[in-house]
């Protein structure tokens, strides 16, 4: 005999501002409390130090998760001059020091290495795994974590302000599997004067930004405002959540009629002819009387659906 699913079946993304020293995984799992809901995932791991936008996504959404954690990420952070740590952030032990400090010239001479397709070493304090193991579950243990060197992409990088010759804020966008914490090590061990993050701040993943994100403390309270409510209690908060598609703005959309709808929802490939036929080859998302339906692979007016979206209504 089946088991009873728990939870509700609600789709759609919330953008957190996620505080200070809660973990991506902890986030998670309070936002499935909240919503009741049977299936919650992440866009990209926020370090518990950080703060700013973790997209989550509950049900159907989860299927779209990819479009955002491969989309270019926005970053507001702090470089504390002087030392070096263990974690490349507040967090670790000093392992080296320096009475050197930076100039704004020096720090702007250096930051063209730092555009552009880069190499880059993780931070041994990392989710990255190493013959199976955690990265940071190995450091923690006492390990010598080796970790190689892999390209990643940032394609803005510049000074904000310089509050003290102590701490320098950059902004910065990024590429998928950026570290920031390595960019600030790297940063200061060419100015040879160390460095590690003091503060840091996503302020966007790909389409979501602060414009879109929502806190616990709203959540919450939209979850109290629905327990005082009639049943069902699920207005409020279903309320604050952007539709599935918020993450697939990148795509190309077709909108198609209830029969091909019904097809691409079989598992069956669509022939589109006439004035608004796609020409165009790659990935596109389908809806239908403002439901999405698919993410189709399109080959000239042929297509072929390869996530289909079980949506209701």
């Amino acid at each position: 005999m089946a088991r009873n699913k728990k939870g509700r079946d609600v789709s759609g993304w919330i953008i957190l501002d996620k505080p200070r020293g809660v973990t991506s995984t902890h986030a998670v799992a309070r936002i499935k409390r909240i919503f009741d809901a049977t299936k919650v995932g992440h866009a990209g791991t926020l370090d518990p130090l950080a703060t700013g936008i973790l997209p989550i996504a509950l049900g159907e959404a989860t299927k779209t998760v990819s479009y955002a954690v491969d989309d270019e990420k926005a970053y507001r952070f702090t470089v504390r001059w002087g030392i070096a740590t263990t974690t490349d952030d507040t967090e670790g032990d000093a392992t080296n020091t320096s009475d050197s400090r930076p100039s704004i010239t020096d720090i702007e001479a250096v930051l063209p290495q730092f555009v552009g397709a880069i190499e880059q070493v993780p931070p041994k304090f990392s989710a990255i795994k190493v013959n199976g193991n955690r990265a940071y579950d190995l450091a923690r243990g006492g390990q010598d974590v080796e970790l190689k060197s892999r390209i990643v992409q940032i394609s803005d990088l510049s000074i904000e302000e310089t509050p003290d010759a102590d701490h320098t804020t950059f902004a910065a966008i990024c590429g998928k599997g950026t570290y920031v914490r390595s960019l600030a090590r790297d940063i200061g061990g060419i100015l040879g004067c160390f460095g590690h993050i003091s503060d840091l701040r996503r302020t966007r993943v790909g389409p979501f930004n602060t414009e879109n994100c929502t806190t616990f403390e709203e959540l919450e309270a939209a979850l109290e405002q629905d327990k005082a409510g009639d049943e069902p209690a699920t207005v409020a908060r279903d309320d604050m959540l952007l539709p599935v598609e918020a993450a697939l703005n990148g795509l190309e959309h077709l909108s198609i009629s209830s029969l091909d709808a019904s097809r691409l929802i079989r598992g069956q490939s669509v022939m589109m002819r006439g004035r608004d036929a796609p020409i165009f080859v790659g990935t596109a998302y389908a809806t239908s009387r403002g439901k999405l339906i698919a993410l189709v692979d399109c080959d000239r007016g042929t297509l072929r659906p390869t996530r289909v979206f079980n949506l209701g209504g």
